[in-house]
């Protein structure tokens, strides 16, 4: 007679161990980081004038994103340079978005607005102050880039380009983000998917 309660203790037990499974797992599906050749973490933004945008809806398209700080003289002098600017507007009509997120705990749309009228950025600049996609990304620097596919597949990350210090001859300088999209539009895999970043660390909240 007791022997006939073990089947049953046996389920319960099992029963309780899958749905305990499930609900540690749950959590870590959700807050899976980004990684290369991996479907790139959606999310939700506003940009400096509130606007919402969720990176799903460019599916189809190439996305570039670029962290950004106007207080880091390193991602302030690549659009002092206008090399960001020039890239993006290389690559506009070809279906390829640029995305600039500041993950920064204290910037200010306000200021943003401006900073971005007077460096004449053409893509939006989304507002990320509690640092959720940043740390999503695992974004270090500013700049910090990344390249995702029309899949939504995430294909580079790293640096914009092999010139830290800013002081290259144009032949010397290998411009890695722009590369990588060639790469995409010519249907071919990306050749370097990864390099490491430069620039200042990311300002996240504390």
């Amino acid at each position: 007679m007791r022997l006939s309660w073990i089947p049953l203790c046996v389920a319960v037990v099992l029963v309780a161990f899958w749905m305990h499974s499930r609900t540690t797992a749950a959590p870590d599906a959700a807050q899976r980081k980004a990684d290369i050749g991996q479907p790139a973490p959606d999310f939700t933004l506003r940009d400096v004038y509130g606007k919402q945008f969720t990176l799903s809806e460019f599916k189809g398209k190439i996305v570039v994103l670029e962290w950004v700080n106007p207080d880091c003289p390193v991602s302030r002098g690549r659009h002092e340079s206008q090399l960001m600017q020039k890239t993006y507007a290389k690559y506009a009509d070809k279906d390829v978005i640029w995305l600039g997120i500041d993950s920064t705990h204290y910037a200010k749309p306000e200021t943003l607005r401006v900073y971005r009228a007077q460096k004449y950025l053409a893509f939006p600049i989304l507002m990320d102050p509690e640092g959720k996609v940043g740390r999503l990304y695992d974004a270090k620097t500013t700049p910090h880039m990344y390249v995702i596919d029309r899949q939504g597949r995430l294909v580079y990350a790293g640096a914009i380009d092999n010139d830290p210090r800013g002081n290259k001859k144009d032949d010397e300088r290998i411009n890695y983000v722009a590369a990588a999209v060639e790469d995409l539009l010519a249907d071919r895999a990306v050749a370097t998917g990864r390099t490491d970043p430069y620039g200042c660390s990311v300002k996240y909240a504390p």
